[in-house]
């Protein structure tokens, strides 16, 4: 691996980073949502596809794209600590041929895009009956590991657990020139569509926890697991890289009642026992990119949430705020494009901004124009 800190682009880093405005797109490999297509496709076509979507990006005037490159506990990197990608090649474990993070960041590097190498931390299977790979996580730490639904889970209370996330993302940041490290939303399951939260099984892992002197009711401690594993990543990314972005893309509302003039479907802080607000104010992340995925008229104003998120009172450190703007909406929910022109309209003119900028999902709009997207993102 030759890929560690190109003067070239450690300079485009360090100066994305006093600017600030950070305009990126998520690239997500889960079931094969953006990258790949669809699961064994030869080497030569993956590429073609890695650099359409780059292009995409570099066309629409963004500076960072957000790979997903562990979406269950695998890579699509080449790893000693995780198996490959069944989303590259149908069988986790089977090598692709080529180092599909290499590449991209190789690739973004000449287009003048950042890479930030963005992991889910929980999940282990999206689909629980798939074969997993000798050295998977769930192989190595079964006992930790959670059937809710279809969907297989990691334990966060787990110190095991949390620990193979920190050597994992110890290895990218030290053997490839990402931008950042990003996260995603999912920590503990969210309540199903009817309401209700799922079972989730770790009173085994608490009670080790109340045996070796907790006192932190279950609640509590899950957020209280979610904050050491963002505390734990923020030392362990900025020891080795102190200029490198560390984000995270929580759900868009905060609880029930923050901000008073949302309606809160899912109670973040006491369903998905997340806490951002402490992350912020801690000083532990560098960026929180809130997924505001709703339209500005309506129960979950995106104005409202986005002045709410941005403001003093919450947010005391003026850590970047980068809205989550749901362009994939235009073709699930029927939006207008107005609608997301409006909301870029908002994020520009909300402040405080601290740098400012947006992170767009997907980049399938993008890459497919749809309603002619592409003329409105690179406007701004």
């Amino acid at each position: 691996m030759k890929l560690l800190f190109p003067f070239f682009y450690l300079i485009f880093f360090l100066t994305l980073d006093l600017q600030g405005n950070m305009r990126g797109a998520w690239i997500a490999s889960v079931h094969n949502i953006n990258f790949p297509s669809k699961p064994g496709l030869s080497e030569s076509a993956q590429k073609t596809e890695v650099l359409r979507l780059l292009d995409t990006a570099k066309a629409a005037g963004l500076n960072a794209v957000l790979l997903q490159v562990r979406p269950e506990g695998d890579a699509l990197y080449e790893s000693h600590l995780e198996p490959w990608s069944r989303y590259l090649t149908g069988a986790q474990g089977r090598s692709p041929g080529y180092d599909p993070l290499a590449f991209f960041i190789s690739q973004a590097k000449t287009r003048g895009l950042a890479v930030h190498a963005w992991i889910n931390p929980y999940r282990a299977a999206a689909n629980a009956s798939h074969a997993r790979a000798s050295n998977h996580i769930s192989r190595r730490l079964p006992q930790y590991a959670y059937k809710i639904g279809n969907i297989l889970w990691m334990d966060p209370g787990a110190p095991q657990v949390r620990r193979h996330i920190n050597d994992v993302v110890r290895d990218l940041i030290t053997r490839y020139s990402l931008a950042g490290i990003h996260l995603d939303d999912y920590f503990y399951p969210y309540p199903s569509p009817k309401g209700g939260l799922p079972k989730f099984p770790d009173d085994k892992t608490h009670a080790s926890y109340i045996k070796a002197g907790g006192t932190l009711s279950k609640s509590n401690w899950r957020r209280h697991n979610v904050n050491t594993l963002i505390k734990e990543l923020d030392t362990t990314i900025h020891s080795i890289r102190p200029n490198m972005q560390f984000g995270v893309s929580p759900f868009g509302i905060y609880t029930k009642g923050s901000p008073p003039d949302v309606k809160a479907g899912v109670d973040q802080y006491n369903e998905l026992f997340s806490d951002p607000l402490a992350w912020m104010k801690e000083g532990w992340i560098d960026y929180l990119a809130p997924q505001l995925y709703w339209p500005d008229s309506g129960p979950q104003s995106f104005s409202s949430l986005l002045r709410w998120w941005r403001h003093p009172t919450v947010n005391p450190r003026g850590v970047p705020i980068l809205p989550g703007i749901a362009l994939d909406r235009m073709a699930s929910h029927g939006w207008d494009r107005r609608e997301i022109d409006n909301q870029l309209k908002i994020e520009k003119s909300t402040s405080p901004r601290n740098g400012g900028g947006f992170l767009l999902w997907n980049i399938d709009p993008l890459a497919k124009n749809t309603n002619g997207i592409l003329k409105t993102i690179r406007s701004y």
